[in-house]
């Protein structure tokens, strides 16, 4: 069966992409574009895994088969029965074993030319992973500096629909990347599935012009940034520093953690998460305003005892271009967020004119 093997690079030239893996394999992460039909469910797999284990494994081959085939013939009367004579699809597992070689196997004896992935799944993964170490290098990152609740995330928001390139780490992660940013009712990404994501953005974006980014710290909620990504961030020659009155950071903390006023006991639990930060005084002082439903003292506490002193041992020691930063006087609630947006590439367009009129020739700027 070689001959319906084909590698990673050939995924682009089929009708449809079929992940047979279980509904808890393909949730936790999947090929772009890929839907789901399970040749095993989740509870089919754990019964067979360990019949193998605990029986014999011709037992389990020998029951897997009739699990197997049972599933793919439902998929075939519902998911596929509508796929026209011509149709292409690439099948993929695990590791390109037996449950993909079985659908492959049943839709080419029907006359279908489907091929199966060589290596499944794993090779998709290890070429992620490749890719995470590579990619990030080659973009001139434009790093957004500055407080907890300057709205640097609408200023990023507000720079895409201005044609600019962005790279939008947190939306990717569904999170605010601090430790109240949980986002209602929207639960975070697997790592896998994260990474997935981050690839598909990195290979969307054009290394021959700026990327405006986020600085941000090495973890977003419960995913990581690549190594790679963090250090090109740091290490990022131009940098933005937002800066924002305090008054208008409340305002906007109040408008983007509202869920979380608006649920205190689930609020209550985040904010005794910081005792060993600040102290069960501290907290307490805090958990105070939250009974009260004193909700502005409460955003400017956090904000004033909590995110700025996070913010001042954080950023100064990561953010190498931070000494050096455009400062950008930003108003994310009161002002059109498209002008203000316009306004800071127009100057990051004239800082980058006068840094290549003063650049010794040979230099970078010249690029």
């Amino acid at each position: 069966m070689n001959h319906l093997r084909v590698p990673l690079a050939s995924v682009g030239e089929f009708d449809e992409i079929i992940d047979v893996r279980t509904p808890l394999e393909f949730a936790d992460d999947h090929i772009p574009g890929a839907i789901n039909a399970p040749v095993l469910s989740n509870e089919e797999r754990v019964t067979i895994g360990t019949m193998y284990k605990q029986v014999s494994p011709f037992d389990a081959s020998r029951e897997g088969a009739a699990m197997v085939a049972r599933n793919i013939a439902r998929h075939l009367e519902t998911v596929f029965a509508d796929r026209p004579r011509n149709w292409r699809p690439l099948v993929y597992c695990w590791r390109g074993g037996m449950r993909s070689a079985s659908m492959t196997l049943m839709m080419n004896m029907i006359g279908w030319r489907a091929r199966q992935l060589d290596g499944g799944y794993k090779t998709y993964r290890t070429d992620v992973v490749a890719a995470l170490g590579t990619l990030p290098p080659r973009f001139d990152f434009v790093v957004l500096a500055g407080h907890t609740g300057s709205g640097k995330t609408r200023l990023l928001h507000a720079l895409a629909q201005e044609g600019a390139q962005t790279l939008d780490l947190e939306g990717l992660a569904v999170h605010r990347g601090s430790l109240l940013g949980d986002m209602p009712d929207a639960p975070q990404p697997s790592q896998k599935s994260f990474d997935t994501a981050l690839i598909g953005a990195l290979r969307g974006l054009d290394p021959t012009r700026p990327v405006f980014v986020e600085a941000e710290s090495r973890r977003i909620g419960l995913v990581t940034l690549p190594e790679s990504l963090m250090t090109s961030i740091r290490g990022a020659a131009r940098c933005v520093e937002v800066r924002v009155p305090v008054d208008e950071r409340v305002e906007l903390l109040m408008q983007e953690y509202g869920h979380l006023l608006a649920q205190p006991d689930h609020f209550r639990t985040q904010l005794l998460r910081l005792v060993p930060l600040h102290g069960k005084a501290v907290v307490d002082q805090w958990l105070s305003l939250l009974d009260g439903g004193e909700q502005r003292a409460l955003s400017q506490a956090l904000i004033t005892r909590h995110y700025d002193p996070a913010y001042t041992r954080s950023s100064r020691r990561m953010l190498q271009g931070l000494s050096t930063a455009l400062p950008f006087a930003f108003h994310p609630v009161a002002q059109d967020l498209r002008t203000q947006a316009q306004a800071l590439l127009a100057l990051t367009s004239a800082a980058d004119r006068s840094s290549s009129e003063v650049a010794p020739a040979g230099s970078n700027a010249d690029r």
